[in-house]
């Protein structure tokens, strides 16, 4: 059986923020991933960890300024400056909540700019940013999104992040496997799962067509759930959806998984 992290962005929204490490524990879950940390002191995040007996399995780097349509600048000409900041904020929060995953947001293609120049910013960036992490022992990792969620998001295939992840060519730099997402963009889950699998550091999961539970949708995740056993994959699966009704409610599709 795969070993969920609940997603406290998007569950358990009964309760704030702070308390939803505490009700994603007697829920059942042993991890927890969410967005964004920052609006928190990190010594506070992890004394709720522990008091709940969680492990933090993933959050994103510093987005910046989401009201001016900013969704990450990693891919970003021009922007490097603040990716280094944003990587520097997010490995702090790392080492204190003891999280070994950090997500690095590709960002929306800017008018004027062209997907080669982002691919070669994205490229350089994660080459400059692996020996730092390394050195923290930090794994970063992209994803692919859908432009239906993100419309100009630079990052949507499978094939694109395989060749950008090949051309790094570092260790501690792989691949955030995002079920919602790969359906909507390109569909053929079972064997595209296969075909990443080697590149692939976590795994989300959401029903599709409207991010609610697993259950809820048109992807057989029971499936899926086994293939990941029987392929081996040992790292953690993010629950990245938006309960239907209420959150304990719908996590009846985890008794079965």
């Amino acid at each position: 059986m795969p070993k969920f992290a609940a997603n406290l962005s998007m569950m358990f929204n009964e309760v704030d923020f702070l308390d939803r490490f505490d009700a994603a524990a007697m829920a059942g879950f042993k991890g927890v991933e969410f967005l964004f940390p920052y609006d928190w002191e990190a010594a506070d995040l992890r004394a709720r960890l522990d008091a709940a007996g969680l492990t933090q399995a993933l959050f994103n780097l510093p987005p910046g300024d989401f009201s001016k349509g900013d969704r990450g600048f990693a891919a970003l000409p021009g922007r490097e400056a603040d990716f280094d900041a944003a990587l520097d904020k997010a490995l702090s929060y790392a080492d204190t909540l003891g999280c070994g995953l950090l997500h690095v947001m590709s960002g929306i293609v800017p008018a004027g700019t062209s997907r080669e120049a982002c691919t070669e910013t994205l490229i350089a960036n994660l080459k400059r940013a692996a020996p730092v992490a390394a050195a923290r022992g930090k794994t970063l990792i992209i994803e692919p999104i859908n432009t239906r969620d993100i419309p100009g998001y630079f990052l949507n295939g499978q094939d694109q992040a395989r060749a950008i992840l090949e051309a790094v060519a570092a260790d501690n730099v792989g691949l955030q496997f995002d079920f919602y997402h790969v359906q909507i963009v390109e569909g053929d889950l079972a064997k595209t799962f296969e075909k990443q699998l080697d590149l692939i550091r976590h795994v989300q999961i959401a029903g599709v067509p409207e991010r609610h539970e697993p259950n809820v949708g048109e992807i057989n995740y029971p499936y899926l759930f086994d293939l990941m056993d029987r392929l081996g994959y040992e790292g953690w699966v993010g629950c990245e959806y938006r309960p239907k009704a209420g959150t304990v409610e719908g996590l009846s599709w985890m008794k079965g998984a």
